[in-house]
């Protein structure tokens, strides 16, 4: 019996699993992947072979799932990739109770849709729109990707359909690099060929009122780069006897913040400028000293840029900001001085280094057995999350090094996606013309395809890289790389395969008028999809 096959039933199945309030480290993140296990376990091919379903841990106690239908003796596999977590429902303000309640919240929002922005009134009137926190991102895509795998159950498809999905895609993708090891061993063990992987990530519009319906070719990159600034510390009677960090990061604001020089374009494809995601001082406590610390951090998306690339023109922003903040220090006490008679100012420079540069001085002047012995301690603190204690690390080499300041120490954190592309796969491509010819002649839509999708995704780790960066560029910046945290660039490299997005229709992602479209979702995506998969088993057939 088939169960996900209609709109209907697609329907019901999206609302049920956007009921589970799996945000990304909650207890319900953990309950729903149990809840996807136990609807699939019910399907008889999965009690006949229940080695074919199975929950892999992460080393935080959460789980991702993988289901493999295997047809026809054939090593050839086609990857669904989904994932199950959202993020949180804060922004819902009064609404908040009906966030993971889709059919009751688009009742209550149409009560509201004289105050509603005028899209999201227009979207009413046609009737086929379901509201929602992960309606959308991304549980229609995996929804839909059930409904697949039902049909490899049926035998549809020549060939094997794995779906895989993962936890934590929101926040550090956690489950994806998890998933890199497991996929090699199914891999192994069951004897798989990887054509290529399928995500169900929704099309993203480029700008409001983008009419385009998007199929894509490959995953836009993102880095986190960190600044952390090390000032002198003095009296807010004495201003001049220190340097204040908060002084340090507003300059590398205006350095970084909306940078057009970061900006990338790709055919019709344009990065945004890099915007600060974090910046505060690391003082604790109020008091008439001024901060000693302060950090910022900017989120920095990519195409084919390599990391060198994006690493000079991040030293250089520091660099530039170093040279200012000392002018216009120098500038004010030199106006001080012509006021206060006996005022003399000390000398002193911004020092600008890498974070290998910081731990290569300190590992000089103390060794390598006390960086890890003050390291080890500060594990403790590990739970309070990648970037800050990322920030941690840092911040305990800067002190051991405190006559260098002050000083900004350009370092990389958490999380870290390669952009990846199969655009130019004659493979790809060929599946790709299939699809919009099939759409455009059953649906009478047209479907643009666009190389780099750009919402992030945990395509990133399996995709073929869109630029000639070693990742060690990176990863030798990024103080995780040794406390608890390894890029599995080995792994990555062994799995490379072609990708695609195909997904459903939303908008409004991590808002709380996050909304689905059924018709073209649900109607006539599952055909859409398993016309794709079809031709990616023609792979070695042409």
């Amino acid at each position: 019996m088939k169960n996900w096959q209609t709109k209907e039933q697609l329907t019901d199945l999206v609302c049920s699993l956007v009921n589970h309030q799996s945000v990304t480290g909650s207890n319900a993140e953990i309950a729903i992947v149990e809840y996807l296990q136990h609807l699939l376990a019910e399907k008889q091919y999965f009690q006949d072979n229940p080695n074919h379903l199975k929950l892999h841990p992460l080393d935080d106690g959460r789980r991702l799932l993988t289901a493999l239908v295997k047809g026809n003796n054939s090593s050839e596999t086609v990857i669904l990739l989904s994932h199950f977590d959202v993020v949180g429902v804060e922004d819902y303000g009064s609404l908040q109770n009906l966030a993971f309640h889709p059919r009751e919240l688009t009742r209550e929002i149409k009560h509201l849709k004289e105050d509603l922005p005028e899209a999201v009134q227009n979207d009413f009137s046609s009737g086929e729109w379901l509201f929602g926190r992960g309606s959308m991102d991304m549980k229609a895509g995996l929804s839909l990707h059930f409904s697949m795998l039902e049909k490899a159950i049926d035998g549809e498809f020549d060939g094997n359909i794995l779906l895989l999905s993962v936890p934590d895609e929101e926040v550090n993708s956690q489950g994806m690099l998890t998933a890199l090891p497991v996929l090699n061993q199914l891999k192994e063990e069951e004897n798989l060929t990887y054509n290529a992987c399928l995500n169900g990530e929704p099309m993203f519009s480029k700008y409001p009122g983008d009419p385009a319906y998007y199929v894509y070719t490959g995953s836009i990159g993102k880095v986190l780069p960190g600044f952390y600034c090390y000032g002198k510390e003095s009296h807010v009677g004495e201003p001049f006897a220190g340097l204040n960090p908060n002084l340090m990061t507003s300059f590398l604001s205006q350095q970084l913040e909306l940078n057009e020089s970061f900006i990338e374009k790709i055919e019709d494809e344009v990065t945004p400028p890099p915007v600060s995601l974090m910046q505060r001082d690391l003082k604790e406590n109020y008091s008439v000293q001024t901060p000693h610390a302060a950090i910022s951090m900017y989120n920095v998306l990519y195409l084919k840029q390599t990391f060198k690339e994006l690493n000079e023109k991040l030293l250089t922003g520091a660099q530039t900001a170093a040279r200012e903040i000392e002018d216009y220090v120098h500038h004010k006490a030199n106006k001080f001085a012509s006021i206060a008679d006996d005022f003399s100012m000390p000398a002193w420079n911004v020092n600008v280094m890498m974070y290998e540069d910081l731990y290569a001085e300190a590992l000089k002047r103390y060794g390598e057995e006390e960086i890890i012995r003050i390291q080890n301690l500060l594990v403790s603190q590990r739970d309070k999350g990648d970037r800050d204690f990322s920030t941690l690390l840092v911040q305990e080499l800067a002190a051991m090094c405190k006559d260098l300041a002050p000083m900004i120490i350009l370092f990389y954190s958490p999380p870290f996606y390669p952009a990846v592309s199969s655009y130019n796969d004659p493979y790809i491509k060929d599946v790709m013309n299939h699809v919009k010819e099939y759409t455009n002649k059953n649906y009478h839509m047209d479907l643009t395809v666009s190389e780099f999708f750009t919402g992030l995704s945990d395509l990133s780790y399996l995709g073929p890289v869109s630029s000639r960066s070693k990742l060690n560029q990176l990863t030798t910046n990024m103080p995780l790389q040794n406390n608890g945290f390894v890029f599995p660039e080995d792994i990555m490299e062994q799995l490379t395969m072609p990708i695609l997005n195909i997904g459903p229709l939303g908008k409004d992602p991590h808002q709380w008028t996050e909304r689905l479209e059924l018709t073209y979702s649900f109607e006539y995506l599952p055909s859409i999809l398993t016309e794709a998969i079809h031709h990616l088993f023609e792979k070695n057939r042409n």
